[in-house]
């Protein structure tokens, strides 16, 4: 299988006329996941946590939005065959494992997911970010890696710029834009030590994220793409701005 990293957008999403389709496109031209595996911005915990792998539910982590979006069902089934197997990949090397058993996809894995596997008919696990270091993200990819061969869809869900708190009316800012090129062109370029220290060797990093956790899933999703040396044959699936920010999202393999 392929490994994916997507801008998830904002529960809105469903309705710009543009995106949705996108989504849907994509995974219309992927094989047929056997699971999948997400690892969203929006859940950080230390150690690294399994949640729900039986009935999955929903957590409407978002606030001051139009009831309908909190009325949004996903009704996956579990993946506890998955949850196995992650325990398994991430406990020999000696990497702490917990299970959180009520803890529900976020919208960074369902809002896409609603987009993409609309019928909800395969089994989904979400699993947390112990830590925002790349290296370490990218370390956790690279042990989930072999899951791929087992038809598992591995997706890291974040955003490829993510500063609500810059945005202005209109129009892209700049320091979204120059950072979406740079981010673009070093993807190209296979230059993996950039984009670990995208902190300090990005321009307008601070302001694309002026918190790492929306670029974090990049590297999981790096880290598991490594294995079958795809990191320089990524590509760009989906890209361009919505609300100012850059939706560009890449399929490596």
């Amino acid at each position: 299988m392929p490994a994916l990293y997507l801008s998830h957008g904002a529960p809105p999403l469903a309705d710009d006329a543009l995106w949705p389709g996108q989504l849907a496109a994509w995974s219309a031209g992927l094989p047929r996941p056997k699971a999948i595996l997400m690892v969203s911005a929006h859940w950080e915990e230390a150690p690294l946590a399994l949640g729900a792998v039986e009935t999955v539910p929903l957590v409407y982590d978002f606030w001051g939005f139009p009831e309908h979006y909190y009325q949004v069902t996903y009704a996956a089934p579990g993946a506890p065959e998955l949850a196995d197997s992650v325990r398994k990949l991430l406990r020999a090397p000696g990497t702490p494992v917990q299970d959180v058993p009520d803890r529900g996809l976020d919208h960074g894995a369902y809002v896409p997911l609603v987009e993409m596997y609309p019928d909800a008919d395969i089994p989904v696990l979400q699993v947390s970010m112990p830590t925002l270091d790349p290296q370490k993200l990218m370390e956790i990819g690279r042990r989930l890696a072999p899951l791929r061969d087992e038809g598992v869809l591995i997706v890291g869900s974040g955003f490829f710029t993510h500063n609500l708190a810059a945005l202005r009316q209109g129009g892209v800012p700049s320091w979204s834009a120059e950072f979406d090129d740079w981010g673009q062109r070093a993807l190209d370029a296979g230059d993996v030590d950039a984009l670990l220290d995208f902190t300090h060797k990005s321009p307008a990093g601070a302001l694309a994220h002026p918190r790492t956790e929306h670029f974090a899933p990049l590297f999981v999703t790096m880290g598991a793409a490594e294995a079958s040396g795809e990191l320089g044959a990524q590509r760009s699936v989906i890209d361009g701005f919505w609300m100012g920010l850059a939706k560009r999202s890449l399929q490596f393999g």
